[in-house]
């Protein structure tokens, strides 16, 4: 069964719009888990890559347990809207639901390369588009946009919260020893322990959960191809 939105908007608002209707969101954001760890059978990686003036975005589905492929889908869509930090999901927002909608079925919880809640008005990519599709979801960043921290532990699973104005937002967390920690955080539909848990189990070998880093190879191979 494919993605349908729950709530609909355009992609292409004037910055001042996008702000204004990530604030007027950020609050139907569910920072509770709508699925036991149990339950969880697949799990979605989704990125995006840029090239000659098209967004294209990749959905790859894996298995949770052994981490092996199942099923992708991909869009290209121009890109329209400019690069301003904060309003990420509106310049891969149309790539990446259409993505999503051509899958054929739906994932239990999908992970984004980017922010949830860990943004300035608690409203990234994966809170957007997981409240858009009403489903579970989690972002995975490689690099801090707002919050600061204590670094973790160098062994793998070590972590430590991330905070911004008193407000818990993510987790900084080591996916492999030695190695640059990635920052967790609630997208929608999940709590933040159950957020740490779902990435290390699809962390293997790489900093990077093998969803993500399988959609991203996909996004510059399809990009590079068009």
């Amino acid at each position: 069964m494919p993605h349908t939105a729950t709530i609909s908007h355009a992609w292409n608002l004037a910055p001042s719009q996008a702000i204004a209707l990530q604030a007027q969101l950020a609050g139907r954001v569910i920072r509770k888990s709508g699925i036991s760890l149990r339950k969880i059978r697949t799990v979605a990686g989704v990125d995006a890559y840029y090239r000659d003036g098209l967004t294209t975005a990749a959905a790859v589905v894996v298995d949770f347990e052994n981490l092996a492929p199942v099923a992708w889908a991909a869009s290209s869509t121009p890109t329209d809207f400019p690069y301003i930090p904060g309003l990420l999901s509106f310049r891969e927002g149309s790539a990446v639901s259409e993505a999503l909608a051509k899958l054929k079925f739906r994932p239990d919880v999908l992970i984004f390369d980017g922010h949830g809640i860990a943004h300035p008005r608690r409203f990234g990519i994966a809170s957007h588009i997981g409240l858009l599709l009403d489903r579970p979801a989690i972002g995975c960043a490689k690099h801090l946009l707002v919050g600061r921290y204590e670094a973790p532990g160098i062994a793998k699973g070590n972590c430590t919260d991330f905070k911004q104005n008193g407000e818990t937002i993510g987790a900084v967390l080591r996916s492999r020893s030695r190695v640059k920690p990635i920052y967790v955080s609630i997208g929608h539909r999940i709590n933040l322990p159950d957020s740490i848990r779902i990435i290390l189990q699809c962390c293997r070998r790489y900093r990077l959960p093998e969803p993500i880093r399988l959609a991203d190879q996909l996004a510059r191979k399809l990009a590079h191809s068009s």
